[in-house]
């Protein structure tokens, strides 16, 4: 497999494009703030065709290009249903008055084909499956898509997770903005990301990549959480 990703916009929310191979077809993560140059320069250079675009949560730094992304290409959008009103009205998910800042006379609508996530679902686009998993607490909504092993380039035994803003690298997601909710975080990262194996990829909404085993010995967030029944090793 081919998976990509740079930091789009002023918020730096990694978007990735994932395919099979060079010239196969492919699917967005997380089309964020300004990302479409960044999306048309890796289909372009992979010779590509995006199918979808799936969102791990609702928040505008990571679905800020999702509706022009997909008129454009005529593809889905697929987003967990407890996010989903944030497609169009991004604002809820932001400190009151931030909003109306932040987007001065800009309005959002949402795709016109938009599909819904549930929790343990199989999604099978562009050839590849990916596991959802909703982890809600940074947003009602959040989910994370894990792919088994076999990315190019990424040794990953045990198969790659894109966990959004649940968990980072040292870190894990806010839940000081409207829907967060910092018990349910935690209950998300202990039932969807502790089970799972050390040598899981970890592919953050923001900042550097890491692994499950990294952050179970040194994320502060992470101590005294007692594993879950969730997530095993395969699809």
């Amino acid at each position: 497999m081919l998976v990509t990703g740079f930091p789009a916009g002023s918020f730096a929310a990694n978007c990735y494009v994932i395919a099979p191979a060079d010239g196969e077809e492919c699917v967005i993560v997380d089309p964020g703030q300004d990302a479409l140059g960044g999306i048309d320069e890796v289909v372009a250079a992979h010779r590509l065709k995006p199918v979808a675009a799936i969102a791990t949560h609702g928040h505008l730094d990571h679905i800020w290009s999702i509706a022009p992304l997909c008129g454009a290409r005529d593809i889905p959008a697929c987003i967990h249903p407890e996010d989903r009103l944030l497609l169009s009205d991004p604002a809820r998910g932001l400190p009151l008055g931030a909003g109306q800042q932040l987007f001065g006379g800009l309005t959002f609508t949402e795709p016109d084909d938009v599909r819904e996530l549930t929790d343990g679902m199989t999604l099978t686009l562009a050839g590849l499956e990916f596991r959802v998993d909703h982890a809600p607490g940074h947003t009602p909504g959040s989910v994370t898509f894990r792919l088994p092993s076999g990315i190019d380039g990424i040794d990953d035994p045990a198969g790659t997770m894109f966990s959004g803003d649940l968990l980072f690298a040292g870190s894990i997601g806010r839940t000081d903005l409207p829907g967060g909710d910092h018990q349910a975080i935690l209950a998300s990262l202990a039932r969807v990301c502790l089970p799972l194996p050390d040598e899981t990829i970890v592919l953050s909404g923001h900042g550097p990549g890491t692994t499950i085993g990294a952050e179970r010995r040194t994320n502060p967030f992470l101590t005294g959480l007692t594993s879950q029944p969730g997530p095993t090793r395969g699809l």
